[in-house]
């Protein structure tokens, strides 16, 4: 009766909500109608303006659309007999009145931080459950039941909020949990804006939820600064990108960049692991250096004077033109040196500095050209006869075998694909055998590891385009005077509060498609964002950290991860071994202890495998126990899809993920009907670096000895792959079950 009571009461207020929520989005495609209506032309001001108008009224949209799915989910009541609705976005009636409150807003904040211990002024914090715009559960935490009122008595319900939404099914796609942060996340979420936050923690313990729920109140609390540079947010791999894409744009955030390290350079999506010996070779920082030598090895100087065959005479032929005669045009050793050695000098990237070294040779073999010719050398007729030595395909040619221009991919293809090569460039730097770990075929794929070498080179090497300079500085003095026009348009208008003058400005120069700040970063290699995010940072290489701190040269970083966790053998040891070389002294550590997703049982068995590979540290305390023990089962026993079948029975709707070494992927895969995406398998089968950040209601771990074996970290690897699961564990062994599994229970077969 109490819950039944309660629930009419909360779906009154509900339905008010979303009706404030669809007079809102009414107005807001109204009002946009009324701007677009009034077309592209007149004074520039009305332009300006209507762009202004434009945008935000868009902007608004978006976020109002965005919110649609739980859009208010909680309620909180104080000794002062006042209440506040909780939800994704703030909302005011006619009058102005707060009917919503934002999550991200300070009058909210005791939703996430009150416990029992330290209620502050609640009496009661009430968490409501929404599918659709039916408010369908709801539950109560009382912290003063005095406090309450006798009509707030008779309708109390429920148990934490917390509990309920571990016991849900997974969906495929991280759960909307902003109602249920604690006190430890939300202590995360509200830190400060500059410097860098490491936020270290074990398995289940919201690492992920904190720094979303962050990337999202850093933008409403610091949307000036903020909103024109973006977030980036780099996770494990592209998987993990799919599974968290969902959760910001329910927050009503769209200025945020999802990418894994793979795809951080620009038409390259690696999702290919190197194995280990690689790997921890093009990780090591030496391979900047390597990199480095590799471009300088493409300025070349020839052996003796550099001579090259040009034509004097030439005829038609049948159509086709016909050299009759030519000469040798020459340029002394020494001066092709100097030539380089000035080029070098520029301190310019390697494609940009090619133009100094191309227009000395030209000058030179011009003047010797002239000389053998007895025609003048000097000013326009020199320059006009480096002009024609240019389009002479020999000279070409043999300036591009001097200083040729590169872009990233050829450089590191040919890098890692050639013997001399790369014995050229990796011999100051790297053994032989590790030169051996790195050679490969041509037409290899690229990896993940081989992402900061292209973002190293690409950085080196600057850009092919010749004419992309000259463009860029157009555009830029044509986008400066649209940016003081547009200033001062917003200035008479009184509206500097409402839009930044470079975003009118930007828009003002596009082709009129609607595009973000997000599609603006993720097209531009040197954009410099305002804040950068790394979930699983503990598995980034010492180079892959150089390719992410060129991307936020403030140093305004969250980093999420857990040290004992790193399974990558070119990953952290600790967070200052990576850290110091950028901001020594300039990081603070956040440790989540609480480990909310994974039951006591499993944990148990986990934190015998972590004593064993990584006795120093700590797992999480888990806080809820399971549904079932975590089996063992040996191969010869079991049939492994009647195993995952009577898994699915025993969760229901939720979803299972069958945790493999990379070596038998595809062998386990093929059992199991495929899928495109394996989000949305209800069978995922995964390899360890794959799975990481998922989470499924079961897993099945197939042979854990090949998982320890698989790499230097394979016990990390197997402490990941325990790890994931909420409900049930099942582990299928070959041979004997490893010693650091001894606590599971025999399963029969």
């Amino acid at each position: 009766m109490a819950r039944a009571e309660a629930l009419i009461e909360e779906q009154a207020y509900i339905s008010l909500l979303y009706e404030r929520l669809d007079i809102a989005r009414t107005r807001t495609e109204e009002a946009l109608r009324v701007v677009l209506a009034r077309g592209g032309t007149g004074t520039r001001q009305a332009v300006v303006e209507r762009e202004v108008s434009a945008y935000e009224h868009t902007r608004r949209l978006t976020q109002l659309s965005a919110v649609e799915r739980g859009l208010c989910f909680g309620r909180i009541d104080d000794t002062g007999g006042d209440t506040l609705y909780i939800g994704r976005i703030g909302l005011r009636d006619d009058d102005h009145e707060s009917q919503l409150v934002d999550w991200r807003a300070p009058a909210a904040r005791s939703f996430y931080v009150a416990t029992p211990a330290d209620p502050g002024t609640l009496v009661r914090r009430r968490h409501l459950h929404l599918r659709g715009r039916t408010v369908v559960d709801l539950d109560d935490e009382v912290f003063d039941l005095d406090g309450l009122s006798e009509p707030d008595r008779r309708t109390l319900v429920g148990e934490a909020a917390l509990m309920a939404a571990l016991r849900r099914g997974r969906t495929g796609r991280m759960g909307e949990v902003v109602a249920t942060i604690q006190t430890e996340q939300d202590r995360v979420i509200r830190s400060g804006l500059a410097g860098v936050l490491v936020v270290q923690g074990g398995p289940g313990t919201g690492k992920t939820v904190a720094a979303l729920h962050r990337a999202a109140y850093l933008l409403y609390a610091h949307r000036s600064t903020l909103e024109r540079r973006g977030v980036l947010v780099i996770g494990p791999n592209a998987v993990f990108s799919r599974y968290i894409s969902q959760v910001l744009p329910s927050l009503g955030e769209t200025e945020v960049v999802l990418s894994s390290v793979g795809e951080l350079h620009r038409g390259v999506h690696a999702v290919a692991e190197d194995e280990p010996r690689a790997a921890v070779v093009k990780g090591d920082l030496r391979m900047a250096d390597v990199v480095g030598k590799a471009v300088r090895d493409r300025q070349r100087v020839p052996s003796g004077d550099l001579e090259v065959a040009v034509p004097v005479r030439t005829s038609l032929r049948d159509g086709v033109e016909v050299v009759v005669d030519e000469m040798i045009v020459r340029m002394p050793h020494a001066e092709v040196v100097r030539a380089r050695d000035h080029a070098r000098s520029l301190l310019k990237p390697h494609n940009l500095a090619r133009a100094a070294f191309v227009n000395r040779v030209l000058a030179a073999l011009a003047r010797d050209e002239a000389a053998q010719l007895d025609r003048p050398s000097d000013g326009d007729d020199l320059r006009h006869a480096a002009a024609n030595l240019w389009h002479h395909r020999t000279v070409r040619n043999a300036l591009d075998r001097l200083w040729p221009e590169l872009t990233p991919e050829r450089l590191v293809g040919e890098l890692l694909s050639d013997e001399e090569r790369l014995r050229s460039a990796a011999g100051p730097y790297l053994s032989e055998i590790e030169r051996a770990a790195l050679l490969r075929a041509p037409d290899a794929p690229w990896t993940v590891g081989d992402v900061p070498l292209l973002d190293e080179a690409a950085e080196l090497l600057g850009e092919v385009d010749k004419g992309a300079a000259a463009r860029r500085r157009r555009a830029e003095e044509d986008r400066m005077e649209e940016e003081i026009y547009a200033r001062e348009v917003l200035t008479v208008n009184e509206l500097t509060e409402v839009m930044e003058a470079s975003d009118v400005a930007d828009r003002n120069r596009d082709s009129g498609q609607e595009t973000t700040t997000a599609d603006r970063a993720a097209r531009d290699r040197n954009w410099a964002y305002g804040h950068v995010i790394v979930d699983e940072a503990q598995e980034l290489s010492a180079m892959a950290w150089r390719t992410v701190m060129r991307r936020v040269p403030t140093r305004s970083l969250t980093l999420v991860g857990d040290i004992a966790q790193t399974g990558s053998p070119a990953g952290a040891r600790s967070w200052g071994e990576m850290l110091d070389r950028y901001v020594e002294g300039r990081w603070r550590e956040e440790r989540l202890l609480v480990n909310y997703r994974t039951p006591a049982e499993i944990m148990d068995v986990a934190s015998d495998v972590l004593k064993e590979v990584a006795p120093g540290q700590e797992p999480p305390e888990s806080v809820r126990y399971g549904e079932a023990p975590p089996r063992a089962f040996s191969a010869q026993s079991i049939d492994l899809r009647h195993l995952v079948d009577s898994e699915l029975g025993h969760i229901g709707e939720g979803r299972l993920g069958v945790v493999t070494p990379d070596a038998r992927h595809a062998e386990i895969a093929a059992l199991f009907p495929p899928a495109d995406d394996p989000l949305d398998a209800t069978v995922a089968v995964l390899t360890v670096s794959r799975c990481k950040g998922l989470e499924f209601d079961a897993v099945v771990v197939v042979d854990p000895g090949g998982i320890m074996a698989q790499s230097p970290n394979g016990g990390q690897d197997l402490y990941v792959a325990i790890t994931r699961a909420t409900r049930r564990l099942s582990v299928v062994y070959e041979g004997s079950l490893p010693q650091e599994l001894r606590r599971l229970e025999p399963g029969l077969g």
